[in-house]
């Protein structure tokens, strides 16, 4: 008796969730000048997606847009199935927006502020805890014109999340801290995401897309470039960089006859060569062989700096539309 072919069932690939936030077809002009060219992306719910690219790329009126504070001229836009044109109000009672400049009155202390900005929500944060969690408790009672501008950060991440979004968008956080201050900040966004928040982060320090962010946009002219994970875009670099010092000069034509040498950059004791191959090997030996030795030698590949400098090369100057 033979027997029928059982049917192997195949098995469901689950399907991809949908995003929190959709962009299709942004376009954005002010004049003459088109500050955002046919943008199109997703986000997708709990990530850090960065926005990045030049002073005047068409990063904030893409993120404006987003937020319902700037109408586009065409293209569609969804944040959680709402549009930011025409169900606006909606959309702020679950979408916290840190912009880069944080105009409030001189003589509003830190607490007036978010207290006030508490009450324009339905279901805000406890703004102690809230101020607690932001290391800003202490200074509750100081006048926003006394702030430095690490306290101002801080002041601005707890307006932008008192309304208990879940959506943050911050816009250039970190312009003008110092280091420690920017690392504390970066410390502060990722807490912010493991309260489950979906954070969009603008900036155009790579160092900081490359700490933080899930995936990043790249925009250069208002047109997106690159659309990957940092490390995938920092990968169309290609090639590697090798730093070094050596211990007697060493003219560019010694460099460049070593295999794999595309490039050389000097800066005061340093010379640094990019290329292809084995190239730390094939430039301690070639110098090595010319009597020179190599000490502070420093190897790496391409870098997500590397890369934005690759894909922003050919766009000329930038416009002076808005950052």
């Amino acid at each position: 008796m033979s027997l029928a072919p059982v049917p192997i069932a195949s098995a469901a690939v689950p399907a991809e969730p949908e995003p929190v936030i959709s962009v299709q077809h942004l376009v954005k002009r002010y004049g003459d000048v088109v500050a955002v060219d046919d943008v199109s992306f997703s986000i997708r719910k709990g990530e850090i997606f960065g926005i990045v690219g030049p002073n005047g790329a068409g990063k904030t009126t893409t993120v404006e847009c987003i937020s319902g504070l700037r109408v586009p001229d065409s293209g569609r836009i969804l944040v959680e199935g709402f549009s930011p044109r025409t169900d606006r109000d909606k959309i702020r009672q679950f979408v916290g927006v840190q912009l880069q400049d944080c105009a409030l009155p001189p003589r509003i202390t830190v607490g007036e502020a978010v207290g006030l900005f508490a009450s324009f929500y339905r279901d805000p944060l406890n703004a102690d805890e809230l101020l607690e969690s932001l290391g800003i408790r202490t200074i509750e009672e100081k006048q926003f014109r006394t702030l430095s501008g690490g306290q101002k950060q801080r002041l601005s991440i707890a307006l932008a999340l008192v309304g208990n979004p879940t959506i943050a968008v911050l816009d250039e956080l970190t312009t003008g801290l110092d280091p420690e201050a920017r690392r504390e900040t970066w410390g502060l966004i990722e807490r912010i995401r493991d309260r489950g928040v979906t954070v969009v982060l603008v900036t155009h320090f790579m160092d900081e897309a490359e700490r933080l962010c899930d995936r990043i946009a790249l925009i250069d002219h208002g047109i997106v470039r690159a659309l990957d994970t940092p490390e995938a875009i920092a990968a169309r670099a290609g090639g590697f960089r090798v730093r070094f010092v050596p211990s007697a000069p060493v003219d560019d034509q010694t460099l460049r006859a070593i295999p794999g040498v595309e490039s050389i950059e000097r800066k005061d004791k340093y010379v640094t060569v990019r290329g292809t191959g084995d190239l730390a090997a094939s430039v301690v030996d070639a110098l090595a062989k010319a009597g020179i030795r190599v000490t502070e030698l420093e190897a790496r590949g391409g870098s997500l700096d590397d890369a934005f400098v690759m894909l922003t090369r050919e766009t000329g100057p930038m416009g002076r539309d808005r950052a």
